[in-house]
């Protein structure tokens, strides 16, 4: 019998697409944080947003991580 993937599984694959699409929003448009916004938290000089991409894989590769092992719990029980 197959059994459904469990709404944790669901959150973390979210949260790891939304942490993948800022770092590449970031990769396409370093400023956006200030166009989007109207402030710049490093004062233009990028420290930010490269603090903000670390961060995002960082959180990206745990939420996959993650993700996997709720989805390895449903196909092997």
């Amino acid at each position: 019998m197959k059994q459904r993937t469990g709404a944790l599984f669901w959150i973390e694959a979210a949260l790891t697409s939304v942490c993948a699409f800022l770092v590449l929003l970031t990769a396409a448009w370093p400023d956006w944080v200030e166009g989007i916004f109207g402030f710049s938290p490093d004062r233009h000089n990028g420290g930010f947003e490269w603090e903000l991409v670390i961060v995002c894989c960082v959180l990206a590769a745990t939420f996959a991580f993650l993700a996997r092992r709720e989805w390895r719990k449903t196909v092997t029980d």
